[in-house]
């Protein structure tokens, strides 16, 4: 934990071994290491964090976990199924670990780079939010339902002047441990809980890997984002 840190951050990655669009997601490999491993690396590397820890219902991540100097949480088998929801298996973690803050980091997001991390605990340290999610901003004409979000249908705007709609991500998220936690014991959505905030990321740091296409962008773009300054 860096110094001057005066709330207690602890990070955690989630991980579970099934997968419906791409089998075993979590373990493909970019750059000769697994997805997680480079998740738990770069927590660790970002010096931000009380601990950093593996959540996965499967114990062949706990190995990878105390190679890269983490930790390893094993949630319940029932909660790494696909009926499992991310709200129980935050819950049941934050039960089992005392701390501030839970920062959520996705290891299918494997172009976030360290200094995301740190930036990203910096801004849920002093921002006052209790919950902290990924967005991307998109400068582009954003439509639902057939309706126009950002722009108007009488004249045309550039893209540039557009207001941007915020995309969530879902890369890195925070949540107040008692906030969550309160919320999730009396029901109410424990993801969009308390005072919510929003962390703009990069395109790049916003990249998360649903299915083979995302993993083979992730792979070509890998090199660029760890090339030497």
């Amino acid at each position: 934990m860096k110094e001057g840190h005066l709330m207690r951050f602890i990070a955690m990655i989630p991980a579970r071994l099934g997968s419906q669009r791409l089998a075993k997601k979590n373990l493909a490999e970019i750059d000769g290491s697994p997805l997680v491993a480079h998740a738990v690396r770069k927590c660790i590397q970002s010096g931000c964090f009380e601990s950093v820890w593996l959540n996965s219902e499967s114990g062949v991540f706990e190995p990878i976990a105390e190679r890269e100097g983490g930790k390893f949480h094993q949630r319940p088998a029932h909660l790494g199924g696909n009926d499992a929801t991310s709200e129980q298996f935050v819950a049941e973690f934050l039960e089992a670990h005392d701390c501030d803050f839970v920062v959520q980091v996705h290891s299918i997001a494997p172009l976030l780079t360290t200094a995301d991390i740190s930036n990203f605990v910096k801004f849920a340290e002093n921002s006052g939010f209790e919950t902290i999610l990924s967005v991307v901003e998109e400068n582009l004409e954003c439509v639902y339902k057939g309706d126009p979000i950002n722009f108007n249908f009488s004249e045309k705007t550039n893209s540039q002047d557009l207001e941007s709609v915020q995309r969530i991500v879902w890369s890195i998220s925070a949540w107040k441990r008692d906030v969550y936690l309160k919320a999730f014991h009396s029901g109410s959505c424990a993801t969009y809980s308390g005072k919510i905030g929003f962390f703009p990321v990069n395109r790049m740091a916003g990249h998360v890997i649903k299915v083979q296409d995302d993993l083979e962008i992730a792979k070509a773009l890998f090199p660029l984002i760890n090339r030497p300054k």
